[in-house]
């Protein structure tokens, strides 16, 4: 990389709009490899991973529509649905930056 280059924001397009936002403005749900769903703040869990937008509605619509369950690639029980819904949306923070969570 040259010196004084200015790195790109990694883009993710959100699963139920399909809107290509800033990696940090989106939620990430994540399967991991023990089959356990759930929110990845973080952004570094290992296992499949999809985006979905903060706020706005987009993940009830992505769960309703089983665009969630696709992207993940597996059915997605009523209680992991329910736990997914309770989530602060806002409250999350990607990117790995130490210190700011």
């Amino acid at each position: 990389m040259a010196a004084g280059r200015v790195r790109r924001a990694p883009t993710r397009s959100c699963v139920a709009c399909r809107t290509p936002r800033a990696k940090q403005e989106l939620l990430r749900i994540v399967r991991t490899p023990t089959g356990e769903i759930r929110p990845d703040a973080t952004g570094r869990l290992p296992g499949r991973g999809a985006y979905v937008c903060q706020g706005g509605g987009c993940l009830s619509l992505a769960l309703t529509r089983g665009q969630l369950a696709r992207a993940l690639e597996t059915t997605i029980p009523a209680e992991v649905r329910a736990a997914l819904l309770t989530v602060p949306q806002t409250a999350t923070h990607q990117g790995g930056e130490r210190g700011e969570e």
